[in-house]
């Protein structure tokens, strides 16, 4: 039973990923005044680009047509990791949140090469753009893991989430909230998302996600789609376990599990309004103003580890 609930999670992260997609889409286009496209805009999408032809560069290799595969593969075993209706996950005993890092950043990897691998210009840029991003957002985002794992005496993503159950919401520490500021920020820059980059634009002097992956098409296109969105879906729903766990199934009943699952989508349509807010009132950051952004987010995670250090 325990065993098909962690299943259920998986499939559950992997499933609803392009709706939240399309729901961010549709919020943002509301909040500007837009009537903005159908929430099932992204499954349209994905099941269009899978019925079309796989074009390939000529002077592609293997490595290419591999990328998508094993970034796809990377991040839905990524979504093994994360409790999400209760506090334990299909993998949660055999890795930490360590192992989630660099499983995420295994994809980002594989997709870079695939872009450079392409030959254009544009998959070039991209590649080098995303490569300076994760390199500032590796630092924040394991720090910030690191304070919450130091509070609560565990590296288990699965552990963390239980021993914060635990814990008396009104006493959230400031601890927790400097943690989540950071890696909320890293999120942003994860996720390519609005300021650090627009998941949406084609302008040559702004896109980076985008520029990686202009040379593909049909299925793989659709992989990385799809890809990036479970990677979202993740990101949300660590935050979400990490530091709002509450309401998750304590027992096995129907009920329960179906109250974790209502609570899961309250929360993730709140983030989902909060990133719609902000992506609808800021602009673009320019590239040289990303480090001033992820080293914030650092220093945040800096003194989230050194309080709870001093707090032991």
């Amino acid at each position: 039973m325990t065993a098909a609930i962690d299943l259920f999670q998986v499939l559950l992260l992997i499933a609803v990923a392009p709706l939240i997609r399309g729901v961010i889409a549709r919020i943002k286009a509301r909040i500007q005044n837009r009537h903005g496209a159908s929430v099932w805009r992204p499954y349209a999408d994905l099941w269009k680009l899978l019925h079309k032809e796989d074009l390939v560069p000529p002077s592609a290799s293997t490595v290419f047509r591999l990328a998508p595969i094993v970034l796809f593969a990377v991040t839905a075993v990524a979504a093994a990791f994360v409790p999400v209706l209760r506090d334990s996950a299909l993998l949660g005993v055999t890795g930490d949140f360590i192992l989630l890092v660099y499983l995420l950043a295994l994809g980002r990897f594989f997709l870079m090469l695939g872009a450079m691998d392409g030959g254009s210009a544009f998959g070039g840029m991209g590649a080098s753009r995303e490569a300076l991003v994760s390199t500032l957002a590796e630092a924040p985002l394991l720090l910030g893991l690191l304070s919450v794992a130091i509070a609560a005496h565990t590296a288990s993503i699965a552990g963390i989430v239980h021993w914060t159950l635990g814990q008396d919401f009104s006493r959230v520490s400031a601890i927790h909230a400097l943690a989540f500021a950071a890696l909320a920020l890293v999120a942003i820059a994860e996720t390519g998302r609005i300021p650090v980059d627009n998941p949406t634009t084609h302008l040559e002097l702004t896109m980076i996600h985008e520029a990686m992956v202009l040379e593909y098409s049909g299925p793989s296109l659709a992989l990385i789609e799809w890809a990036s969105a479970i990677k979202l879906t993740v990101v949300l729903a660590l935050l979400i376990a990490l530091f709002a766990p509450w309401g998750m199934a304590t027992t096995f009943s129907v009920l329960s599990v179906s109250i974790a699952l209502f609570a899961l989508l309250a929360k993730v349509a709140v983030l989902a309004v909060g990133i719609a807010v902000i992506e609808s009132s800021v602009a673009k950051l320019r590239m040289y103003l990303v480090p001033d952004f992820l080293g914030v987010a650092t220093a945040l995670a800096i003194l989230a580890v050194v309080f709870t250090a001093v707090m032991r």
